[in-house]
C-alpha cells in the first residue's frame, strides 16, 4: 500500500525528482518501443520509470543473499534485533499510516504519536501523508483507474508494479480532491513529509546497519542485508500482499460485491490486515476484524495496550448488531468511504460506532 504518486492536492506542481517509493513519479527518460503494447485499463500506454524497477531488482536479489546469511553467518542478538525491527516496522504501517492517520480509527498522544512516526519512517513506504492519501483515494475508488494499485489490472501491478510505472492519470486527478485537512493540521506528520529524505535513510538503513555492528560486533554485510535490506523487503511484501492478493483470493463474508477479500495467508500472520473484506466494510474500526478472537492481532493488541496506558484513546469499533445486519444484506455495496469523518459515511454507521477509551477531560 505505499504510494506512489505526484505530491500535490493544491496548488503546483513540485519537481519530478524522485526515487524508490517516493511520493513523486520519474518521468518516463528511456521507455522502450516495444513497450507500446502494454496498456492500461482503459487502453493508455504504459510508462515504466525504470529507476523503481532497477532498485527493486537489487533489493530482491540482496535480500535473497540475506536469507542465506540469515541461515548461515548471523549472531543470535542480530536476528532477535531484525525480528523486533520487523514488527517494529509493521505497526508503523499497520497501527500508524493506516489506523491512525488514514482511517482515523482512533486518537493517539504526542508521545504515541512520535512511537509511531518513528516506526512508520523505519518502515520506508513514503511519509504518512502521502500514504494517506494515496490509500483513502483506494478505498474511495477501489479498482478503478482512479485507484493507484487497482487489482483488476492483474496481481503484479497491485502487488509491486504499480510503484514500477507512471501511475494513471486518474488517480492524480482523483487525489487532488480527497480531504487532507486533517494531516495538513498535524505538524508532527508535516514535519515528516518535509524532512522524509533525510530521516527515512537513517531509520531505515543506517541504524538497523549500524547498531548490530557497533554493539555486538555483527559483520557490516550481515547487518546490511539482514536487519536493514531482508527486513524492509518482507515488510514491504506483506504490504503489497494486501493490495494483489487480498483483493484477488479468499472469502467475502461481508460483502460479496466488492474485490477485497478475507485472505487466509494474512490472517495467519496476525498482524492485523488480513480480514480485508472486513475492513473494507467497516474502514473506521481500529481493529480492521470483528471482535472476539478476530481481533486478536500483533497491531490491535498495540493499540489495546496504549488505551489501556490513556496513550490510545477514542478507538471506534463497530458493533456485532452492525456486522450481523451487514452480513444479511452482503452485495448491497453502500457509499465506498476512507474512514472516519469521510463526508459518504452514513449518519446510521456513525450513530451504531462504539468509541471506547475516551480521553478524559481534567
Amino acid at each position: 500500500m505505499p504510494p506512489n504518486s505526484e505530491v500535490v492536492e493544491f496548488g503546483p506542481k513540485v519537481s519530478d525528482t524522485t526515487g524508490v517509493l517516493y511520493e513523486m513519479d520519474a518521468e518516463p527518460e528511456g521507455t522502450a518501443k516495444d513497450l507500446s503494447t502494454l496498456k492500461t485499463t482503459d487502453g493508455r500506454k504504459l510508462e515504466l520509470v525504470w529507476m523503481n524497477i532497477v532498485l527493486f531488482i537489487y533489493v530482491h536479489t540482496a535480500s535473497v543473499y540475506g536469507i542465506w546469511l540469515l541461515l548461515t553467518a548471523i549472531k543470535w542478538q542480530t536476528f532477535v534485533f531484525s525480528v523486533i525491527l520487523f514488527l517494529f516496522s509493521t505497526v508503523g504501517i499497520s497501527g500508524g499510516a493506516h489506523r491512525l492517520w488514514a482511517h482515523r480509527t482512533f486518537k493517539a498522544n504526542l508521545p504515541l504519536r512520535l512511537i509511531l512516526l518513528f516506526f512508520n519512517t523505519l518502515a520506508f513506504q513514503d511519509a504518512v501523508y502521502n500514504w494517506s492519501r494515496d490509500h483513502r483515494l483506494h478505498h474511495k475508488y477501489s479498482e478503478t483507474d482512479a485507484d493507484p494499485y487497482n487489482s483488476r489490472r492483474g496481481w503484479f501491478f497491485s502487488h509491486m508494479g504499480w510503484l514500477c510505472c507512471k501511475k494513471h492519470p486518474n488517480v492524480t486527478a482523483k487525489g487532488k480532491l480527497i480531504d487532507l485537512s486533517d494531516l495538513r493540521r498535524d505538524p508532527l506528520v508535516m514535519f515528516q513529509k518535509k524532512h522524509y529524505l533525510i530521516l527515512m535513510p537513517i531509520c531505515c538503513f543506517i541504524l538497523p546497519t549500524l547498531v548490530p555492528v557497533y554493539f555486538w560486533g555483527e559483520s557490516l554485510s550481515v547487518a546490511w542485508h539482514v536487519p536493514a535490506l531482508l527486513r524492509w523487503c518482507l515488510v514491504l511484501n506483506g504490504v503489497w500482499l494486501l493490495n494483489s492478493s487480498a483483493h484477488l483470493y479468499g472469502k467475502r463474508p461481508y460483502d460479496q460485491s466488492i474485490s477485497p477479500t478475507n485472505q487466509s495467508f494474512l490472517i495467519w500472520l496476525r498482524m492485523g490486515e488480513g480480514y480485508h473484506n472486513y475492513h473494507h466494510v467497516f474502514p473506521w474500526d481500529y481493529k480492521s476484524a470483528e471482535m472476539g478472537h478476530f481481533s486478536q492481532d500483533l497491531t490491535t493488541n498495540f493499540i489495546k495496550t496504549f488505551a489501556r496506558l490513556g496513550w490510545a484513546y477514542d478507538l471506534k469499533s463497530v458493533s456485532l448488531d452492525m456486522v450481523q445486519k451487514r452480513v444479511l444484506r452482503t452485495g448491497d455495496g453502500t457509499h465506498p468511504i476512507w474512514g472516519w469523518g469521510d463526508k459518504d459515511h452514513p449518519q446510521q454507521d456513525i450513530d451504531s460506532t462504539i468509541i471506547t477509551h475516551k480521553k478524559k477531560i481534567k
